[in-house]
């Protein structure tokens, strides 16, 4: 049996919202989207002091949650902590539409799960203290925010691999527009946690520190699964 639960703090509230295994939705101001495999059954919580949690059982498959915004933007993310047992990606993650694009910043990996087979390289660049690789690869009928097509999916993979910090998007978007990968209108962003059918027990929760310069945006969310 496949349990998670995801916990979001931010304000003080209480109510209890059903779900379906793909949900999503807007909580006080911030975008949150839960999407996994096989059909577990999924239940959204907001409970008091503003602790939020997302369960689901009976699911063997993977799954993507996290929260963010809808829609994105070329903004500075703040992330705090990620530890987790077992395959999963810690990355931010977003669609656009016209191009539909699949994106990735790519931040920790856990499990040695490498990317998708087929990824070309296309170069990199320097961000928030690191290198990251560039990668793009053609997505043939597969599930996407606008149902079953073919879509581009881009990556940022970060070569010192962390758990929190910042991440300036914007430089990730300039550097792949130059190397011939435009982005389109952006749908959500979020910041994700990634896991596959494999152990897995993580939390991700916002660092408090001063913000730098120029606008910032946090929140504060838990991951937790295994099987």
């Amino acid at each position: 049996m496949f349990f998670c639960l995801l916990l979001l703090a931010f304000v003080a509230a209480s109510s209890v919202c059903a779900a379906s295994t793909n949900s999503s939705g807007l909580i006080f101001g911030y975008y949150y989207i839960v999407t996994a495999e096989d059909g577990g059954a999924v239940q959204y919580t907001n409970n008091d002091d503003g602790e939020y949690t997302l369960e689901w059982t009976n699911n063997s498959g993977s799954f993507v949650a996290g929260a963010g915004y809808d829609p994105g933007s070329a903004q500075t993310i703040r992330f705090g902590s990620f530890e987790v047992a077992g395959s999963s990606y810690l990355s931010i993650y977003g669609w656009t539409t016209n191009p539909l694009v699949e994106y990735h910043i790519l931040e920790q990996n856990y499990g040695g799960n490498d990317p998708p087979v087929g990824l070309t390289w296309k170069g990199n660049l320097t961000s928030d203290s690191s290198v990251y690789d560039i990668y793009e690869t053609e997505i043939v009928h597969k599930q996407s925010i606008l149902g079953v097509t073919n879509f581009k999916q881009y990556w940022s993979i970060r070569q010192d691999l962390r758990s929190d910090g910042l991440v300036t998007t914007g430089n990730h978007f300039s550097a792949w527009a130059a190397v011939g990968m435009p982005l389109g209108t952006f749908n959500y962003q979020i910041v994700a946690a990634e896991g596959f059918a494999s152990s897995v027990n993580g939390s991700l929760t916002n660092a408090v520190e001063s913000p730098p310069a120029g606008p910032v945006r946090q929140f504060s969310c838990l991951v937790q699964a295994h099987i």
